[in-house]
């Protein structure tokens, strides 16, 4: 057989993926097995595969492949999330290049545009997800408007409502007014910006007395009602049940006292604008104020604004300011840092807002969902999050769950009248007519005098459902598939959406299964640089994993992300792992040619080497094999692929193939080839999660195998006992090789050089002497006496000598040697006169003098080894 003197993936990775599928190998439906289940967390349709994603999916890519082999029936469901405001934003942007406004076209004719955009792009994520090699059962793709996905929404939306959970009221939101909709407050980021801190002057009612009032949005004075002093602040007992004049408004507010102005902070004056600062809505309910909206849905002034109406409130700060100027109502400007929040979606200033929204009340539905984490029925890896996500539960608020978006999952509430408070929640139109004829005792109502409701729902609102949903666990609670696949065992996503979505579906989770959606949380880090800083386009410092893999092959990019990839702690990706990757497939590459490229002998002798060899790596194999299977325990992914890398590139590759293989030209003896073909296939089966592509393809071309044979369904190989002391008596063979390959360079002696090697008996007995022989080129071992002048080194306790020989120049040996002597001495002596130092012994950490008497310890032995050796020429 001819085997290709190179590894091309390119050539390779599609050919075995459109094999996979072929067979359907990705493709689960319930049988007698014990399911294995991981639903993808849905990339957003908008999105393209990033170096997160990379991360992410290679890490559930390696558990799923695992868990088939292991005998599981193993289920990977993909899809995408609609991504409200993210999608609603390219459309819109995408209809504003034509001249288009969304508004102009209407609901109906904007979500054709939606989904025509969604069709288009929906799929590229998945596809590049294909090229790195998930394993997804693509014939289960879900999307979260999926006809059947949207009713599980609803139903539960209606659901939690007649249960009195969700709710219509007014309070403060953040709005965005880029989107034109209220976001929730994990949806804020906040960004330390440079501004203006501005004193404005307050005229007192009554007198010419004014009072200064410090802000940083002098915009917002339009929607003052109050100024609010605290009653415990002596500057100011002269101002209590007085008026102030709010600067260019004109309107006389009251002064109001409370104690949650602090004294020490700004004036000791706060202006109280209800309607657009969170604290001052607080302080707005309690002291009956009014709430006066000043801005419009995308944050220009109204016409309580007076002249500045229509203008935008970042244009309008600028006017205002020169106003207050010229009035003489600005005691002083400074500038000001101060972190401003901003929305996650399109990067705009938020607004604070009154606005009526939908709500879910949390606190009791958070119950199960908290202690269940907190007792480990679910476990969170690393177990460092369960703090934070405790800190969120134990203070979770109501869930503002309405978006003023159109793409969405639309409210199934329709109002009748033209209160906001008459409405009546049902599945569809035709449900809510009896219901709204009830509620109003009009019987007259027709379809037309319902309108739904125009907003749509959270994006999260579909997503906490999608481990439920993805299997109709919703609309049929009882169906064979939900009560297969569910719960999932491993959920791999991000801290970052902790609160958004991973502690949401545990809550929805006890509420409509009364179980956990999953049994564990594996959150991978973010994905940094060389200099530490967060991958992103906006830096540029983010390559691309499709040309990443373009260029490597995906086998070793995947390798390349999780050679340090530890869970929860964030990723120092470099492109040189890609090429370690690639490296790596060479090196078995190469090993795979050579052990095909031996001729077997049926007829021919296993030797005493080749024998200790093969039984050494069946014991080295399981003493891997249960590091390896700890760590996935443990979910250590990254040290799980270490240990297997070492296992290939050193045992096997390095120590193994050289051990056994034989003399150039001559062949092998059957028992030990057919010895070594199952230990390629061992590796091959514990590395194929890692690298499904390489190992398929060397494991096709090992032996013809049926389509029942392919490595993908292989079984996994499981762990049995194993010897150490035969590990540990090749361990000191592989030393005592090193050692004298050392001794041969250092001493100048050709490798080709056969040498002669004398040790006690003790120290024969634990190495293995006829591997050593062959490896070191040593075809004389003896145990008897030790020559006079020779060259002696140790394995640990175990000293060997090699005699000299006629081709050293002594003189220049022990002229070596005297100059190591003395220099060894001197050492020695600089590190005496530290540990006689009284000050230094007594000043310097205990860790510090451990580490110097180790150092004189190190060189008392060393000039032993010398004058041992100088005596011996």
């Amino acid at each position: 057989m001819e085997i290709a003197s190179k590894y091309t993936p390119q050539e390779i990775e599609g050919k075995w993926y459109e094999y996979w599928m072929e067979k359907k190998y990705f493709k689960s439906t319930p049988d007698q097995r014990k399911a294995y289940t991981i639903v993808i967390p849905p990339p957003n349709v908008t999105g393209v595969l990033h170096m997160g994603h990379m991360l992410n999916n290679t890490i559930q890519d390696v558990l799923i492949r695992r868990a088939r082999m292991r005998g599981y029936n193993a289920c990977w469901v993909p899809g995408t999330d609609h991504a409200s405001i993210a999608t609603e934003a390219k459309v819109v942007a995408k209809l504003k290049e034509q001249g288009i406004s969304k508004f102009d076209i209407g609901r109906e004719k904007f979500l054709e545009h939606a989904w025509d955009w969604t069709h288009t792009h929906g799929g590229i994520i998945l596809d590049q997800l294909k090229k790195l090699g998930a394993s997804c059962d693509w014939d289960r793709t879900k999307f979260t408007m999926d006809a059947d996905l949207s009713e599980s929404v609803q139903r539960v939306f209606i659901d939690l409502y007649n249960k009195g959970l969700i709710y219509r009221g007014y309070r403060m939101v953040n709005w965005d007014p880029e989107a034109k909709t209220n976001i929730s407050d994990e949806e804020v980021i906040y960004k330390e910006k440079n501004g203006k801190l501005y004193h404005l002057k307050y005229k007192v009612v009554g007198s010419d007395d004014y009072i200064v009032v410090a802000t940083t949005r002098p915009e917002t004075i339009f929607g003052d009602s109050a100024v609010c002093i605290n009653p415990n602040d002596e500057r100011y007992d002269w101002l209590k049940g007085k008026q102030v004049i709010v600067p260019l408004v004109g309107r006389e507010v009251n002064i109001i006292e409370d104690e949650y102005v602090d004294l020490e902070f700004g004036t000791g004056c706060l202006k109280v604008t209800p309607a657009h600062d969170t604290n001052d809505y607080e302080l707005g309910k309690k002291h009956n104020l009014e709430f006066i909206d000043i801005f419009t849905d995308d944050a220009k002034l109204n016409d309580y604004g007076l002249n500045y109406a229509g203008m935008d409130r970042f244009k309008a700060r600028k006017e205002i300011e020169k106003e207050l100027e010229e009035k003489g109502l600005i005691e002083k400007v400074e500038n000001y840092t101060n972190n401003v929040g901003t929305s996650e979606r399109t990067g705009a200033v938020i607004e604070p807002k009154i606005s009526n929204q939908w709500f879910l009340k949390m606190t009791d539905l958070a119950k199960p969902a908290l202690d269940n984490v907190m007792n480990d029925t679910i476990k969170f890896h690393p177990a460092k999050f369960k703090n934070t996500y405790r800190n969120w539960m134990e203070n979770v608020i109501d869930w503002n769950i309405s978006r003023q978006l159109w793409w969405g999952h639309q409210i199934p509430a329709f109002f009748y009248g033209e209160g906001n408070e008459d409405f009546v929640v049902a599945l569809t139109k035709e449900e809510a007519l009896p219901l709204a004829q009830e509620k109003t005792g009009n019987s007259a109502l027709t379809l037309d005098n319902l309108r739904q409701d125009e907003d749509a729902l959270d994006t999260w609102f579909s997503s906490w459902l999608w481990p439920m949903s993805v299997f109709n666990g919703i609309n049929e609670p009882d169906n064979e598939e939900i009560n297969y696949y569910y719960p999932t065992q491993d959920l791999v996503t991000g801290p970052d959406i902790i609160f958004f979505w991973v502690a949401r579906m545990i809550v929805a989770g006890y509420e409509y299964r009364e179980q956990l959606p999953f049994e564990n949380v594996y959150f991978t880090g973010i994905v940094r640089d060389k200099q530490g800083r967060k991958m992103s386009k906006s830096l540029g410092n983010s390559p691309d994993p499709v040309e990443l893999m373009n260029e490597y092959g995906a086998d070793a990019t995947r390798m390349g992300m999780l050679l340090t990839a530890p869970a929860g702690n964030d990723l120092p990706f470099d492109i040189d792992l890609c090429l370690q990757g690639r490296n790596f497939a060479n090196k078995i590459w190469n090993a795979f040619r050579l052990i095909k490229g031996w001729e077997v002998k049926e007829d021919l002798e296993q030797s005493s080497a080749q024998a200790k060899a093969v039984e050494w790596f069946e014991n080295k194999f399981q003493q891997t094999l249960v590091e390896i299977e700890h760590n996935y325990d443990q979910y250590r992914l990254s040290d799980s692929l270490m240990a297997i890398y070492k296992l290939i590139w050193d045992d096997f590759c390095s120590w193994y193939l050289e051990a056994i293989k034989p003399t150039f030209g001559e062949p092998i003896d059957a028992k030990t080839y057919q010895a070594t073909i199952g230990y390629l296939e061992n590796v091959l089966k514990v590395l194929h999660p890692f690298m499904p592509f390489l190992t398929e393809e060397i494991w096709q071309l090992i032996a013809d195998r049926t389509e029942d044979e392919a490595l993908i369904i292989s079984e996994y190989p499981t762990i049995t006992s194993f010897d150490e002391t035969i590990i540990k008596h090749f361990e000191n063979t592989k030393e005592a090789t090193t050692a004298i390959r050392g001794l041969r360079s250092e001493k100048g002696m050709s490798p080709k050089e056969a040498l002669e090697v004398f040790a006690d008996a003790q120290a024969a007995s634990e190495i293995f002497v006829d591997v050593f022989s062959k490896l070191g080129n040593v075809p004389n071992f003896n145990t008897g006496n030790k020559p006079e002048k020779g060259f002696a080194f140790r394995v640990g306790t175990l000293e060997f000598m090699v005699p000299m020989s006629d081709n050293i120049d002594v003189e220049a040996e022990r002229e070596k040697l005297q100059k190591e002597l003395e220099y060894n001495k001197g050492f020695l002596n600089s590190v005496r006169k530290k540990l006689s130092n009284e000050k230094f012994v007594a000043g310097a950490p205990e860790q510090v003098i451990v580490n110097e008497r180790k150092k004189e310890a190190d060189a008392l032995e060393k000039i032993s080894q010398i004058e041992e050796q100088l005596a011996a020429l």
